[in-house]
């Protein structure tokens, strides 16, 4: 068992949520759903909580009501190994949400994201500060990360 899992509040779609981002990672899975039942506070037969695992990191999301949202304060971050993997999650999480810059978006629950290629961290890490602010330059005009451009930047002379 984890020992820190990650928390996330849902107005209603805990659930619905969980279902999607289970469907768009590659080894993922929904854990246990808790169903509200005559006691309530919620409609009987609802999803109160569901546990869900994304590439081996275990979330708990539950349906708390309109009390609180998510805020940019806190997204997920996931490393992409290529472009393909990049515009596949870029464009699967940010359905019916909204694409901001630099590789954040937010999905249609509000929940933000940050989709970040590993080739990112590596230009940015470069001993050549001008190589590194090259990167940093052409990341800053981006909203999907293109590595490409990234690398373009990081060539130049």
């Amino acid at each position: 068992m984890q020992k820190i899992t990650t928390f996330l509040w849902f107005n209603d779609n805990a659930e619905e949520a969980a279902n999607l981002y289970v469907s768009i990672f590659k080894n993922s899975k929904i854990g246990r759903v808790t169903r509200y039942g005559d006691a309530g506070p919620g409609p009987k037969g609802a999803a109160m909580s569901v546990t869900f695992t994304l590439e081996g990191q275990e979330f708990f999301a539950l349906n708390g009501g309109p009390k609180f949202s998510f805020t940019p304060a806190i997204s997920l971050f996931v490393s992409c190994e290529t472009q393909a993997e990049v515009d596949d999650l870029w464009e699967k999480l940010s359905a019916g949400g909204r694409k901001d810059r630099c590789g954040w978006l937010q999905d249609k629950y509000g929940l933000s994201w940050q989709i970040i290629p590993t080739a990112l961290g590596r230009m940015l890490g470069d001993s050549d500060p001008e190589k590194a602010k090259r990167v940093m330059q052409a990341m800053l005009q981006m909203s999907k990360i293109e590595i490409r451009g990234l690398q373009e930047a990081y060539d130049r002379k």
